[in-house]
């Protein structure tokens, strides 16, 4: 991995420590060792933010969560998350949502009840802080970690996502892209989020596949959708799992691993594989300890 990007990823993970507290520009410009300026750069680079967008829109993901899954007072959540005073809070919590605090929590997720709303603020507070660095390319190659390969029982889930035809070389951009933009729908309209961003491949083929990344929620989305999101139902069923552990330039080589391991056990594919990103880039700088499951639906090969 470059130096730099080691760097950023560390700096990253300091901040997402440190949210509540001073995450200026100056501070953080001393904190890597480098001038404000090459910075803000490198950071807008590789993050597709500024420093100041990136730790306010944490910070308000984290806050729009707390809104939805507990009743402390307003001022308290804005103090917990960084904000100077509540009329600041409630400015810029209102420019980023289109209704104000209170207005945010009285709409409530749109599907009701205390564990789902901790499910939802667990999981947004997991992946706000890199929800654009999935599938982050990077230099360094190592051997990938043996994958630990077994055949379960999994359970349908209702997602959000947006479909992209992309090559193999733009799947980082892609997602880039489409998680943010789903994450934060969201989040804009009340649809609890219950884990980690995933990435689905509908379609694969020699020069291009078929990419749909999401994040699950709790239900089926109660309203019309637009932004160019989909809303995604995926059955359940028997299915190839393993949890790829390293970069995500390793992938192929786990999904390979899985393919043959599938022929020695006579099953063949029964419908489009994800992959659910467990690890953030932005609390764990270290790309050999990101984990990353592969689900593969499968059945019998002779069925």
């Amino acid at each position: 991995m470059p130096s730099g990007t080691r760097e950023l990823l560390q700096l990253l993970a300091a901040i997402n420590a440190r949210l509540s507290g001073d995450v200026s520009l100056p501070v953080l410009a001393a904190w890597a060792h480098r001038s404000r300026f090459d910075l803000h750069r490198r950071f807008r680079r590789l993050v597709g933010e500024t420093p100041k967008a990136y730790t306010t829109r944490v910070r308000l993901a984290r806050a729009a969560a707390g809104l939805v899954s507990g009743d402390r007072r307003v001022a308290v959540i804005a103090t917990d998350h960084g904000f100077a005073g509540h009329e600041v809070f409630t400015r810029a919590f209102t420019r980023h949502f289109d209704r104000s605090p209170l207005r945010y929590r009285a709409h409530g997720l749109h599907v009701p009840g205390r564990r789902t709303a901790a499910v939802h603020a667990s999981a947004v507070g997991s992946a706000a802080p890199c929800i654009s660095l999935y599938h982050l390319r990077l230099t360094e190659r190592k051997p990938p970690v043996p994958l630990n390969i077994s055949v379960r029982d999994v359970p349908a889930f209702h997602a959000l996502v947006m479909r992209r035809r992309v090559t193999r070389d733009e799947i980082a951009t892609a997602l880039a892209e489409s998680l943010p933009r789903v994450f934060g729908y969201a989040q804009q309209h009340g649809l609890a989020i219950t884990g980690p961003p995933f990435a689905r491949y509908p379609e694969v083929g020699m020069g291009s596949l078929v990419i749909e990344g999401g994040i699950t929620i709790a239900g089926p989305s109660p309203t019309a959708l637009d932004d160019g999101i989909e809303a995604l139902t995926v059955p359940a069923g028997r299915a190839v799992v393993a949890v790829h552990r390293g970069p995500y330039d390793t992938l192929p080589e786990s999904y390979q691993e899985i393919e043959k391991w599938m022929r020695d056990q006579h099953l063949s594919a029964a419908g489009a594989p994800w992959e659910t990103y467990l690890t953030d880039p932005g609390e764990r700088p270290d790309p050999a300890t990101w984990e990353t499951e592969i689900v593969q639906p499968v059945q019998a090969a002779n069925s």
